[in-house]
């Protein structure tokens, strides 16, 4: 039977809108830096965003690459400073560049009741794309960090979904076997294809965010708002139990 639930979490559980094109991004983080002593433009510190960016997945030697977001910021922060500039971490940087593109971060409605309802009877895991100095402080910020305590995020690793190193990595720390996980995301090629490759059963929550047409794998169940959730997982527990007793 189904012992645990692994999420997604941007667009499954966490209705976010971040833009990394916004001009006034790059001028608010050329600001910051300046405030170092660190002259860049905003126009060029975007050019040098986006070209570090592909040139650490393209260095990388992972089909589904992931980059670093503070090793990012340091090679900016080391190409442009001067003898005068005075110390500065990458990573206050990475968290502003956040913070100046971030214009909603939400729970979904009924996620919270539904977790509370899921938490006494499954044990629940994480499994998500992202930069962990971004992620796990948006976890915490919506109070999420009460339901889970196993997190995987990319940035750790490298790679990505629909990687199935991902999933097997949190199947690890769970100590379960793929038979006995769901995992619930709202992408259909790094969610669903990649859970199915990992031989978990899937569910597709339909949200405002994600591909939600790809030929690659189909879901055990689609659900289109999160209170649906329960229902989708004890449909699944039931089509297990009725093909373990036919096979009996």
């Amino acid at each position: 039977m189904i012992k645990g639930i692994i999420f997604d979490v941007n667009g499954t559980l966490t209705n976010i809108y971040t833009t990394e094109s916004d001009e006034n991004l790059y001028r608010t983080m050329a600001n910051f830096l300046d405030y170092y002593g660190i002259k860049i433009s905003p126009s060029l510190l975007k050019e040098e965003y986006f070209s570090i960016l592909m040139r650490q997945k393209n260095e990388s030697k992972e089909e589904h690459a992931e980059f670093d977001v503070v090793s990012l910021f340091q090679e900016i922060i080391d190409k442009y400073k001067t003898t005068s500039t005075p110390e500065i971490s990458a990573q206050p940087c990475a968290i502003a560049y956040r913070a100046a593109g971030r214009y909603k971060l939400e729970l979904y409605d009924h996620v919270w009741n539904t977790l509370e309802k899921l938490k006494d009877t499954y044990q629940l895991a994480i499994v998500s794309d992202g930069q962990k100095i971004w992620a796990i402080p948006e976890i915490k910020s919506l109070n999420l960090d009460k339901f889970f305590n196993i997190f995987i995020i990319s940035s750790e690793f490298g790679f990505r979904k629909p990687d199935q190193r991902m999933f097997n990595l949190a199947l690890a720390e769970m100590n379960l076997k793929p038979s006995e996980v769901i995992y619930v995301g709202n992408d259909m090629y790094r969610d669903i294809y990649g859970g199915f490759n990992a031989n978990m059963k899937t569910i597709l929550y339909k949200s405002n965010q994600g591909e939600h047409n790809f030929c690659g794998a189909e879901a055990d169940y689609i659900i289109y708002s999160f209170d649906q959730l329960p229902k989708a997982i004890e449909f699944i527990e039931n089509k297990i139990q009725n093909n373990t007793t036919i096979c009996n």
